[in-house]
């Protein structure tokens, strides 16, 4: 039967699901967890009854998840006393994680990511102008000093993500909060692929302390422009990442 033309406007509705089983959502939310750095290297995971009822699934789902992630190499299972399964972050950090992650990507799926990104963190630094505290302010600079200092790629990582997450924190919504861990986790490290120089990160050193001047300023429109021209120029340099990598 033949849909009806709704237009544009309904495109989103009828673009075709997800095709991916409980257990492989279960997979791709501890990965990401453990590219973010959430889930830190030697961290235990929850048991699985535990990790069932956290995510809403049956034990047979975690346990065929687990399966996944050990084969995969992200996680060891202990036997015997003091066992359970733990995180094993890769020797080379997570950057084989999002490389293998940025080729299921489309150009105009890493763009639509993008866009999404930027106004995620755009709303969450025009409030954060509106709505934090001097405290909020200085918090965000020593997040800035971090990430300027850091000097490891996954070092970097973490404090970019975390300066994201901190601004977020101090927009004080919960749901933009949420908003943005879930992008991180799902996009934000796709864009360190493309940031792995000392130029690149002095650039989103200065975009960070932009971000923070605006806030501070109690500037909405700055800190939202700001805040949006990071994700913006991250983005472009990841799909130039891409388009070279296919080239090569």
């Amino acid at each position: 039967m033949a849909v009806p033309f709704y237009g544009r406007a309904s495109a989103a509705v009828f673009s075709p699901l997800e095709s991916l089983s409980r257990s492989e959502l279960v997979v791709r939310r501890l990965t990401d967890a453990i590219a973010l750095g959430l889930l830190p290297d030697a961290e235990q995971l929850p048991g699985e009854l535990d990790l069932a009822g956290i995510f809403g699934v049956s034990t047979v789902t975690v346990r065929e998840a687990l399966s996944v992630l050990r084969s995969e190499g992200l996680i060891e299972t202990r036997r015997g006393r003091g066992g359970g399964s733990f995180v094993r972050t890769p020797a080379n950090g997570v950057g084989h994680l999002a490389q293998r992650r940025l080729g299921r990507f489309s150009l105009g799926e890493l763009r639509d990511l993008g866009d999404v990104y930027a106004a995620i963190a755009g709303a969450s630094a025009a409030l954060a102008a509106r709505r934090s505290s001097p405290e909020d302010a200085d918090r965000l600079r020593r997040v800035a000093d971090v990430l300027a200092e850091a000097k490891a790629p996954d070092a970097r990582r973490r404090a970019d993500a975390q300066f994201h997450i901190e601004v977020a924190a101090a927009a004080q919504s919960p749901r933009l909060y949420h908003e943005e861990v879930r992008l991180q986790a799902e996009f934000g490290t796709l864009l360190w692929l493309a940031f792995g120089d000392d130029d690149s990160h002095a650039q989103m050193t200065r975009s960070c302390r932009a971000v923070v001047a605006a806030i501070a300023a109690r500037d909405p429109h700055a800190a939202r422009e700001a805040a949006e021209q990071r994700v913006a120029d991250s983005t472009a340099r990841l799909i130039d990442y891409q388009l070279s990598e296919d080239r090569s």
